[in-house]
């Protein structure tokens, strides 16, 4: 089987299948549903992902480890979460 999701980094066999149960079996799935859109069609399917999926997703999606996502874009996906919004500092 050639899984397309298992070709972008940081995606592995696991979070793939996760993917691919909530419907995403393509990058360009991914794209559409978004990094928060997945995450919460993951959690809400009952798998129990923890963040790291989160950020491995948008990472995936910008091509970079999920380590590298600056902690700015992790704070932004945090409070699209949460359905807040950021305040910028003065």
């Amino acid at each position: 089987m050639n899984d397309e999701l298992q070709h972008l980094k940081n995606l592995g066999k696991t979070s793939s299948q996760w993917l691919h149960a909530v419907g995403i079996h393509s990058p360009s799935d991914l794209r559409r549903m978004g990094s928060v859109g997945a995450y919460q069609a993951v959690r809400k399917r009952g798998f129990r992902a923890t963040k790291v999926l989160l950020y491995a997703i948008e990472a995936a999606l910008m091509d970079i480890h999920w380590i590298d996502l600056p902690i700015d874009r992790k704070t932004d996906l945090n409070h699209q979460l949460n359905g807040t919004s950021r305040q910028t500092k003065l």
